[in-house]
């Protein structure tokens, strides 16, 4: 009973963190400056009825609490509502772009994961030694540098310069995409990379002090399998959580990437929508991304007793 209750409570918990995520994604386009109308009527000056039902075609004629609503049915339908400067769909829209960017995020989280968990796992089993040093003075340097400058250096050295990997577009097909993809895809991955690096040595070095492992090295058991078997599983749930907080930082940051790259993916598209008023997309895409985050959070919440049986202990324990 008291695993139904947790995952029940945690149930509860997600969904009401993506009601709230809802109202204020929804509430906060009434604070934005700026007509849609205006954006739809692109300078013309239309009779009142025009404008009337122009209004009237978007919602826009409806109560604050009545829009939200007719807004919460549709999504619960699969209608995102209707993007104001494409003119279609919102699932139409975004399903031509989302793949270009999930593509980026899964291409630089994979980088983030091999080799900011590396770097970290032999700083932290070199410690105090010029490995060490060397792997945190290249962290220090990697983390001053912004995804614009990234992709900027990124860019001049290996696609100007050598030519080795294209500077635009998202390319044709399965490995010229893959191809496309690299120079964005380390870009977008330098900053997280530092992350996960650093929270990987702190807590395996953490871990490497405790009494347990100093007794199992003690009795002659193999450094890597102790490394193994008590080091690095037991300092995962740090890494795990977070690695949660990464996804929403990979969705955000990569509109800075695919700008610079000039991919058309939904970061771009989210600039592209605030700057023009397109209230409908910009609310399906931070009501996505946000979506993204409670789900990652609520699978690392399932497996972190899993991993670690000690949080699990200690959960039952309260």
């Amino acid at each position: 009973m008291t695993a139904v209750r947790r995952i029940a409570g945690k149930l509860g918990g997600l969904l009401l963190t993506l009601f709230l995520a809802s109202v204020l994604v929804f509430f906060s386009r009434f604070l934005v400056p700026g007509d849609p109308v205006a954006f739809l009527l692109r300078g013309r000056k239309p009779s009142p009825e025009a404008v009337a039902q122009i209004t009237a075609q978007y919602g826009l004629d409806l109560p604050p609490w009545q829009q939200y609503l007719t807004w919460v049915a549709g999504l619960l339908h699969g209608d995102l509502g209707r993007s104001l400067q494409y003119r279609q769909d919102v699932t139409v829209v975004l399903g031509e772009r989302l793949p270009v960017t999930l593509g980026l995020v899964v291409m630089a989280g994979t980088m983030i994961a091999v080799v900011g968990l590396t770097a970290g796992a032999l700083a932290a089993l070199s410690r105090g030694r010029i490995a060490d040093r060397s792997i945190l003075i290249g962290l220090t340097v990697l983390g001053a540098v912004p995804s614009f400058v990234g992709s900027i250096v990124l860019i001049a050295v290996f696609a100007v310069q050598l030519g080795w990997f294209p500077s635009f577009g998202s390319g044709d097909g399965l490995w010229d995409t893959v191809y496309h993809l690299v120079l964005p895809s380390i870009a977008l991955a330098i900053v997280f990379v530092v992350l996960v690096g650093k929270v990987t040595r702190s807590s395996m070095i953490d871990q490497l002090g405790r009494e347990h492992v100093e007794v199992a090295i003690s009795r002659g058991i193999r450094r890597g399998t102790v490394v193994r078997r008590h080091v690095f599983r037991n300092a995962v749930a740090p890494i795990l959580t977070v690695s949660g907080m990464l996804v929403a930082g990979l969705l955000v940051s990569s509109s800075i990437v695919e700008a610079a790259f000039g991919l058309a993916g939904i970061g771009s598209l989210l600039v592209q929508s605030v700057d023009r008023l397109d209230f409908p997309v910009v609310q399906a895409i931070v009501l996505l991304v946000v979506t993204a985050f409670v789900l990652v959070n609520a699978v690392i919440d399932v497996l972190e007793p899993w991993i670690d049986p000690r949080s699990a202990a200690g959960a039952g324990a309260r």
